[in-house]
């Protein structure tokens, strides 16, 4: 969900959106998704994609209630949802023949059992949990824009980053404090 010109948008509105979303976002194998499209039973892709909706709004309060500051480990118990989701999955490892043989004719590859549309949740999980375990919370911010839901790790070398994308948000912010400047001129 984000809003970035005053109007909110959801990717994941209903199934179609959230199987769109995967897939631009390449977090599932195409095939994978044609797959699921074709198997899966009237509405319950868009359940799946309410469940989805459901889980970044529990993960955008987690992450709000917490920015801006170090995790510790009483935060774990906030977590359940998300290690609930995580013990679902099927994944395993396998070895396959490395496409560049001049690095080495063999290499490690993750992989999942895509056993039911609700395995399509688990790529997602995946990133939530690595973003609370690799990012510094005290880096991560809210976008000032004023309709803008939007929440980023500020990387920069000051840490004075303020907006989502300085080519939305940022102009929009730098435009309107222009014509506020104008205004009060004239």
């Amino acid at each position: 969900m984000a809003t970035p010109v005053d109007i909110p948008i959801d990717w994941i509105a209903d199934g179609e959106g959230l199987l769109a979303w995967l897939e631009q976002s390449q977090l599932v194998p195409a095939q994978v998704l044609r797959t699921m499209r074709e198997r899966a039973m009237p509405g319950e892709l868009d359940r799946l994609a309410d469940q989805a909706r459901s889980l970044r709004e529990w993960f955008r309060v987690f992450v709000r209630d917490r920015m801006g500051r170090t995790l510790e480990a009483a935060d774990l118990r906030e977590l359940e949802p998300l290690n609930l989701l995580l013990a679902r999955d099927d994944a395993f490892g396998k070895i396959v023949a490395h496409e560049h043989a001049a690095t080495g004719a063999f290499t490690f590859e993750r992989s999942r059992r895509w056993s039911s549309p609700e395995s399509l949740l688990l790529p997602i999980g995946e990133i939530l949990a690595k973003l609370v375990c690799e990012e510094d919370f005290t880096h991560v911010k809210a976008c000032e824009g004023p309709t803008c839901t939007l929440m980023f790790a500020d990387h920069t070398r000051g840490h004075a980053r303020r907006w989502c994308s300085m080519a939305a948000c940022g102009n929009r912010a730098k435009q309107a404090a222009h014509r506020s400047r104008i205004k009060g001129q004239g």
